[in-house]
């Protein structure tokens, strides 16, 4: 599948309740995968999901694939690398980004953990992670190879009227499909994370015409 055609998939709101519920690939925790493109089979280039992190355990690895975590809820957890990296991810929001074929294990630093993970194959998109504020209206603009995804942290938000997509509550994410340019207005109150995905760029010299 092309990739902007990938980018594409429809634009949609997705309820918290609505995220499924899954084990890791190394079977050692839970997740709730929110989006992943394309949205059938294993061989995915995007993944959204909230880890559930219960005990001390070493993450699943994924060949090719640039990783993004946000810490939702408890103390923090702390991550081993094989080199003898450590880092720390704590409240309130913290974050760390690595590669996802880097041998890593979790320590919890008190009791379970719910962690925002973001991956992307680095060689077919470029994704970048924004933490903001939401004090009032927020546009997004959407274009050809440009999509958005917004995960609200906290608080109340709402789209524009004539978007038809309905409002968000804390724990909803919204998917804001590429295509023609087009402003995408949120208003409200709380926190969010913004990730910006497109092509990468040698993924798009590959897939267009010479």
């Amino acid at each position: 599948m092309a990739i902007d055609s990938m980018l594409q998939a429809p634009t949609r709101c997705i309820a918290h309740a609505d995220y499924l519920r899954e084990r890791w690939r190394n079977g050692l925790g839970w997740t709730r995968e929110i989006l992943r493109l394309p949205a059938q089979g294993s061989d995915w280039v995007l993944r959204l999901s909230i880890a559930e992190i219960e005990c001390d355990a070493a993450f699943s690895t994924f060949d090719g694939v640039e990783r993004e975590l946000v810490l939702l809820q408890g103390e923090g957890v702390r991550l081993r690398f094989a080199d003898g990296a450590v880092s720390e991810v704590l409240p309130p929001y913290g974050r760390v980004r690595f590669a996802g074929e880097a041998p890593v294990h979790g320590e919890l630093v008190d009791g379970v953990t719910h962690d925002f993970n973001l991956m992307w194959q680095r060689d077919v998109l470029d994704a970048q992670l924004l933490h903001r504020p939401l004090v009032g209206p927020m546009h997004f603009f959407t274009e050809p190879g440009v999509a958005w995804a917004i995960h609200l942290l906290a608080g109340q938000a709402a789209f524009d009227a004539g978007t038809g997509l309905p409002p968000l509550a804390a724990g909803d994410t919204a998917w804001l499909a590429a295509g023609g340019r087009q402003r995408y207005s949120l208003d409200g109150g709380g926190e969010l994370l913004a990730i910006r995905v497109a092509a990468a760029p040698c993924a798009r010299v590959a897939v267009e015409p010479s």
